[in-house]
Formats: structure tokens, sequence, C-alpha cells
């Protein structure tokens, strides 16, 4: 069985929760990694705390080529085994592995989206506010991201809320 990962919009809960992040009102980041080895996504999800019925915001899992937001940077311990609790520790810096870390490699809350000029979609949602979505991929047709390429989940909702949202992966 392959080591697994997963990681958060936020920090490594230590002694307090996992973060919420706003949402803003514009398309944004709220999670990218940059692997270092490809890797098959298994899992993702996001959720709201939206106190009210409203429009539902898109949510998306997408792969932005080599075009990346500028975000905060993931320490080590962020990037957290997942299946095998005995997995190797991601290792630090921009030539980190499984994932590159860095303000412009992998992390969380996008601060600038970068110019996009291709994408590819592993799976996109319509998430009402109040609510949440997760999507597991069957064996064997999980979405597949090269090395060097930016994986990202991006929100875009017409009114600020906040959001926890998380990949599951597992490197090739």
């Amino acid at each position: 069985m392959a080591n697994s990962y997963i990681v958060f919009n936020g920090a490594m809960p230590t002694t307090s929760s996992a973060a919420k992040v706003t949402t803003g009102t514009a398309i944004k980041t709220m999670l990218q990694v940059k692997p270092a080895v490809p890797i098959r996504v298994i899992e993702w999800g996001v959720s709201f705390d939206g106190s009210a019925a409203a429009t539902p915001g898109i949510c998306e899992l997408i792969d932005t080529g080599t075009v990346f937001a500028t975000v905060t940077a993931y320490a080590t311990a962020d990037v957290m085994p997942y299946g095998n609790p005995y997995a190797p520790a991601n290792t630090s810096g921009t030539s980190g592995t499984p994932l590159n870390l860095g303000t412009s490699a992998s992390g969380y809350t996008a601060s600038a989206e970068g110019t996009i000029t291709a994408t590819r979609l592993g799976d996109v949602q319509l998430v009402a506010p109040t609510n949440q979505a997760w999507k597991q991929f069957p064996l064997d047709r999980e979405f597949g991201v090269p090395a060097g390429d930016s994986l990202r989940i991006r929100v875009n909702f017409a009114a600020a809320i906040n959001c926890l949202c998380y990949v599951v992966f597992t490197p090739l």
C-alpha cells in the first residue's frame, strides 16, 4: 500500500482547532500543492460556515499547470501522513518531497492568483454557504497531477464566508 498524505487550508492544528479562512467575494485559492513527484488525489473536500441559505459558490479541484498563486507556505508538519502513520515526513524547502514548500509552491490562503492560461479540472461543485462537499475517487480513477504542476482548491462566492478544505493524495 502506498503512503498517503493530507493537507488542509491552514497549519496543522495543535493547541487549537483547524483555522477557518474567509473566501472573500472573488475567486480565491484556498489550498495549493506543488508535488515534487506525480501524485494521485484520493479525496478532497470543502465545508463552509454560512448561517443562512444563499446562492451556492463554485468550488474547484483544479490543476493550473505551472502557474502558482502566492500563498502562505506549509511547514513540513502541515503535510501529514494519512493512511500510514509511519510514512516519511515531508522534507523541507522548495525542493521538499513529496511536496515542494514555499510561497509560490505549496500552501494556503492565496494573496495573488497568478495569470492562468490553461487548466484541467479534477472536479467542480456548486456548494451552498451552509453546506459541504467531498469526493473520493474510485481506485485507478484518481485525479493525477504531474510533478511541478499546481493543484489547487479554488472557491468563488458572492458573499464572504469561512471555509475549511483538504486534499488527500498519494505520491506515485
